[in-house]
């Protein structure tokens, strides 16, 4: 008999949890015909998620827990899911209901068929400002142009992974992770299914402008050195133009004996080029902090507590 795993990361998710658990464990009763574990990843929660999670242990033994020492974050939760995880194939899922169970079965018949890779794919995003959607989409289209891997939109972590994928996953043991485009670089056979992504019932969202600003520099930082190159030709343009402009200037005043009246330019000039070296650094900065972070070879995450795994 085939086994299944759910990994679920958990973050002040007090208020889903119960609901989650009726559902998942509803699910499974349906689905005698494989064999289920259901990891759930306290990612240093702030609220009463661990207790409630050991409460659902207590009830239901399918049900296991990792307790990290720490917010991790999201990215390095999934990681001690894969890391623990026995199933034959697993299914990353939110906890927040906003992923449908009843995606699950077509998932599971795909895999069936040969699937290495079985991702969810939105119809509609749910509710969310006109702007977060707006700057979402923009994102994944310059992602796309500039990525040396096809990053897919509207997909997100709501997938079915073969165990070999799995496996895959576990040998990239990076710090700065952006795990969407880690399941393109592996490749694998894919196929997708769509879902009408639920609203969130209870609890707000920890995923805020300044958190997904930093998973999008992630993200491009991660999979393409578009930046860099962009930062180097503009460097080149702004070069050959001040040549020019200075072709023009020593021209003006040479050859035509014209007095050069232009302290609000000269201004200008000084400050364009000061703006343009100092977004050059911070691009370069970036990089080289990444570097720095990946060069500390520190562990993604730490484990305070563990039980069923």
């Amino acid at each position: 008999m085939k086994k299944v795993s759910i990994i679920i990361p958990c973050y002040n998710e007090e208020s889903n949890l119960m609901k989650l658990y009726q559902n998942l464990a509803s699910f499974m009763n349906e689905q005698s015909e494989y064999l289920w574990q259901i990891l759930l990843i306290n990612d240093g929660s702030q609220d009463h998620t661990l207790e409630i999670i050991k409460e659902i242990r207590t009830k239901d033994k399918r049900f296991c827990y990792i307790h990290l020492s720490r917010n991790f974050g999201k990215e390095n939760a999934m990681l001690a899911g894969f890391d623990y995880t026995t199933g034959d194939c697993c299914i990353i899922m939110d906890a927040d209901l906003q992923h449908p169970i009843q995606v699950i079965p077509q998932m599971l018949a795909l895999w069936v068929q040969g699937y290495d890779d079985v991702y969810a794919k939105r119809k509609k995003r749910g509710k969310e400002s006109w702007l977060r959607e707006k700057l979402s989409i923009t994102y994944y289209k310059i992602l796309q142009k500039i990525a040396n891997v096809d990053i897919l939109p509207n997909v997100g972590d709501f997938r079915l992974l073969d165990r070999k994928c799995i496996n895959a996953l576990k040998e990239l043991r990076e710090t700065q992770r952006y795990t969407k485009g880690l399941y393109c670089w592996i490749g694998f056979n894919k196929k997708e299914v769509e879902f009408e992504q639920g609203d969130r019932t209870n609890g707000t969202s920890s995923f805020n402008y300044r958190k997904l600003f930093n998973l999008a520099i992630e993200g491009i930082t991660s999979y393409s050195i578009a930046p860099l190159r962009i930062s180097t030709l503009l460097g080149i343009f702004v070069s050959i133009s001040a040549f020019f402009y200075m072709c023009y200037i020593f021209f003006k005043t040479i050859i035509l004996g014209e007095p050069v009246h232009g302290f609000p330019t000269l201004i200008i000039v000084i400050l364009f080029l000061g703006g343009i070296q100092l977004l050059s650094l911070g691009i370069i900065g970036e990089y080289l902090g990444r570097i720095f972070i990946e060069t500390k070879h520190r562990p993604v995450y730490i484990i305070n507590e563990k039980e069923g795994v």
